[in-house]
């Protein structure tokens, strides 16, 4: 049975109990496994996409030449997210992108 829950939690990247409960309904079937699998991530995706990104921070990047700035609002789920450290560096890395990519634009185009 470990062997088992081993070569599908590395196929699918599942967790041991998820694997564990989709073997158990599959009768020990692995690829029925995977199926009930693919489907319980679907299901959780569904709930997960209804959620609201209401949480967020405000990052801003200027070039050292300040010719160039970006400000970003970067939105999540809570506010916890919104203060670690490395949600912080991600919106930060954001920014710096963006005007790495030298986007053009006009007054009228900015929100």
């Amino acid at each position: 049975m470990l062997k088992k829950i081993k070569k599908i939690r590395e196929k699918t990247g599942a967790g041991m109990v998820d694997v564990k409960k989709a073997l158990e309904q599959s009768g020990g079937d692995e690829e029925k496994a995977i199926e009930i699998l693919r489907k319980n991530g679907q299901a959780k995706a569904v709930k997960k996409s209804e959620r609201t990104a209401k949480e967020g921070i405000v990052a801003s990047y200027i070039h050292s030449n300040k010719r160039v700035g970006v400000m970003l609002k970067l939105f999540c789920e809570t506010d916890f997210v919104a203060r670690n450290s490395d949600f912080q560096e991600l919106a930060k890395d954001i920014a710096m992108h963006i005007a790495a990519m030298n986007p053009k634009l006009d007054r009228k185009s900015v929100v």
